[in-house]
């Protein structure tokens, strides 16, 4: 699959410091074995965080052998778009950049939803 972003346009990188994406290569960009679909470059909040905790995926501690330092309020993270859909129906939908959103999005929503939460 072609790194574009739901735009169509080349996708560019969510975040190297801490370095994310299902590849560890700073974009949001999957494959088949990613069963997270890790597309969606969102802006971390302590609500998000909260969230996926109390949903068994805790982001915040560090976990060195899967190259995972934790993650904060305002890291840039590759999120799965399960997590993130399921977020928003919670109201705690974290912000996203939709230059560094992978097009793939786009088969589990539409662009006018992840436009309401464009930074």
């Amino acid at each position: 699959m072609d790194s574009l972003n739901v735009y169509g346009k080349p996708l560019i990188s969510c975040c190297t410091d801490p370095m994310t994406g299902y590849f560890r290569d700073g974009y949001c960009r999957t494959m088949i074995q990613d069963t997270g679909t890790h597309v969606v470059c969102a802006i971390m909040t302590y609500e998000f965080l909260r969230f996926t905790r109390s949903c068994g995926n805790d982001l915040t501690t560090p976990i060195p052998q899967w190259q995972f330092p934790g993650l904060k309020p305002g890291d840039k993270w590759c999120l799965c778009i399960s997590r993130w859909l399921e977020a928003e129906k919670a109201a705690v939908a974290p912000k996203i950049d939709l230059s560094a959103t992978h097009q793939k999005a786009l088969e589990f929503t539409s662009l006018e939803l992840l436009e309401k939460y464009a930074i």
